[in-house]
């Protein structure tokens, strides 16, 4: 029996998956993103929509994409060996006809996890999720004091959102969005019950809206009790180092962010 659980334990999928989403580097092209990604010790991507794709082109990433811009991307993608695991925070359109053309551009480029905010698509989402076996999580950004109506920053919200969805749809916990709403990491990870499919990480300076990112493990997020809860869930998604901080020079410190999250999971 002993020998058995040593067998389950080795052979159990490691706990999450260490990225970075390419919003760290929004100042240069997603080619050069993909660059300072495989420099920071990453494996996988989270892309977002818009970002110009390199400096000699005018395409753009996302499911408008021409066939050739596609192309050059996955070549990109190949050359520096960094997979596209993630994408968002991008809209999901109400309606099956305008929302399918994303997932088929997931689905070609190997993306898993598609983050969003478009809870009023519920329902074509999860009619999606089904279909392309294509993970969603709702994003959150932090409390809009005066916007009532959204929403999505209280992780009490989306779970009841999602609680009797397919599980394959939860949220994008985004936890410096968190702090800055008041909101320590650890509960709010334990009020979604689960239901967590990808990461936006970061650890902030001061518990406070105007906290600003550090290196994983120096600020008041309590990154490590975060990675043990999702560990205890045992969150298979991406978790992904999103730095708002030095835009134009914060790649050692995206570095760190990386070697942490993969010390931490045991890799």
């Amino acid at each position: 029996m002993l020998s058995s659980l040593f067998l389950l334990a080795a052979f159990a999928p490691a706990p999450y998956q260490p990225s970075v989403q390419a919003w760290t580097f929004n100042r240069f092209t997603v080619f050069e993103a993909i660059e300072k990604t495989a420099a920071a010790g990453s494996q996988n991507i989270e892309l977002f929509p818009g970002q110009k794709l390199a400096p000699d082109s005018d395409a753009k990433v996302g499911p408008d994409m021409s066939a050739d811009a596609l192309q050059k991307l996955k070549d990109k993608l190949a050359k520096h060996n960094v997979r596209a695991i993630a994408f968002g925070v991008t809209g999901i359109a109400r309606d099956e006809a305008g929302a399918r053309p994303l997932f088929v551009f997931a689905k070609s480029l190997g993306i898993q996890i598609l983050n969003t905010e478009s809870t009023d698509a519920i329902d074509t989402i999860e009619k999606m999720v089904k279909e392309y076996d294509v993970k969603v999580g709702f994003h959150n950004h932090p409390r809009q004091a005066n916007n009532p109506n959204y929403k999505v920053w209280d992780p009490a919200h989306v779970y009841e959102l999602v609680k009797n969805r397919d599980e394959r749809i939860g949220s994008c916990a985004d936890t410096g969005h968190w702090v800055r709403s008041g909101i320590k990491p650890v509960d709010a990870i334990k009020t979604l019950k689960g239901r967590i499919v990808s990461s936006h990480l970061k650890d902030l300076h001061e518990f406070a809206p105007g906290g600003h990112d550090v290196v994983f493990g120096t600020g008041v997020s309590d990154v490590p009790a975060i990675l043990a809860e999702y560990k205890k869930i045992n969150m298979q998604g991406s978790v992904s180092v999103e730095y708002e901080h030095n835009w134009d020079t914060n790649l050692a410190e995206v570095a760190q962010c990386i070697g942490y999250l993969r010390a931490n999971r045991g890799q």
